[in-house]
């Protein structure tokens, strides 16, 4: 029987976190400073583990190692993305992420490219998004100096908005941002600033990893914009946020006009549900939506339709 995995999200303490989770997408919270929730894992910082079902209680992890069949006989050996949402109530460290030749070399992982869209923004409220320095030597000279006022850029950012960040770059989201972040499956980060924060468990600074950061940060800054486009579908409406190297994002908004998917049968699809509430259909099974959800429509699901006043966003590999 072809059916969608759903899974339980793994939530992560950050110091930067606070509770806008649990506001907006009624998880259970822990603590007040919970900065992550990973939606779509099999990265081994954050399995997620499937719920209901054929799967039940097997983790997306052991799927992908031992079920195949699942994702397309996908040959690749670890699951290629991953796909999380951000709470900032406090800025994020300045940090970059290592492209994948990089990161295997020094720290056995997949690279870290990503994308946001934001979820919700306080009024004014940034992201730092790329540096003004022209030369590798600068590039050094005003980390060293932290001179971080004439090198980091930053944007003002609004809900709705999607921004591109290619390996390399230099980013952070900031104070009052919640954020979906589609990436590349690693969890490699090299800070590069991070406000002179002490850690409540070491009573010490937080780690800088300036000399991993200086070999791969781009220069100059290679950030780019992605312009989403949009098309109408009777009462829906898809955008197509990012078709890049390493995953496809689209998002959906679904008006009481339902909609049908198809996928070729060596495709899988995540799909994460950022507003409202819905069902999804697979096969004649009618399964519940709800805000925050993530979930994958695996490669044996060539159609599947969604049905409600609901928002999702569906992503794929690109490679």
């Amino acid at each position: 029987m072809s059916e969608p995995l759903f899974l339980i999200p793994q939530l992560h303490d950050k110091i930067w976190g606070g509770t806008t989770l649990g506001e907006f997408f009624n998880f259970q919270l822990a603590s007040d400073h919970v900065g992550e929730a990973w939606i779509i894992s099999a990265h081994p910082n954050g399995v997620d583990t499937v719920t209901g079902g054929t799967y039940d209680k097997r983790t997306l992890a052991d799927l992908w190692a031992n079920n195949k069949e699942l994702f397309g006989n996908a040959t690749a050996e670890k699951f290629p993305l991953l796909v999380k949402f951000l709470d900032a109530k406090e800025d994020l460290s300045i940090q970059v992420h290592p492209d994948d030749e990089y990161a295997k070399a020094h720290a056995n992982e997949l690279g870290k490219t990503e994308c946001w869209y934001i979820l919700d923004a306080k009024p004014g409220a940034k992201i730092y998004y790329g540096h003004n320095a022209q030369t590798p030597l600068e590039l050094e000279t005003m980390i060293n100096n932290q001179d971080w006022e004439h090198l980091l850029r930053q944007v003002e950012v609004k809900p709705g908005e999607f921004y591109y960040i290619p390996s390399g770059t230099v980013h952070a989201l900031g104070a009052g941002v919640l954020a979906l972040e589609v990436q590349q499956s690693s969890d490699t980060t090299y800070r590069i600033y991070d406000f002179d924060r002490v850690d409540k468990t070491t009573g010490k600074l937080r780690e800088l990893h300036l000399a991993d950061a200086i070999k791969v940060i781009n220069v100059p800054s290679k950030e780019r914009a992605v312009q989403p486009t949009t098309e109408i579908h009777e009462a829906n409406i898809e955008t197509r946020l990012a078709d890049e190297k390493y995953f496809k994002v689209i998002k959906w908004d679904i008006k009481q006009q339902p909609q049908i998917f198809t996928q070729t049968h060596d495709k899988y699809t995540l799909a994460v549900v950022i507003a409202g509430a819905g069902t999804l259909t697979v096969e004649g099974q009618v399964y519940q939506l709800s805000k925050g959800q993530g979930l994958i429509l695996p490669s044996n699901v060539t159609t599947w339709t969604i049905d409600g006043e609901i928002t999702v966003v569906l992503s794929q590999p690109n490679n």
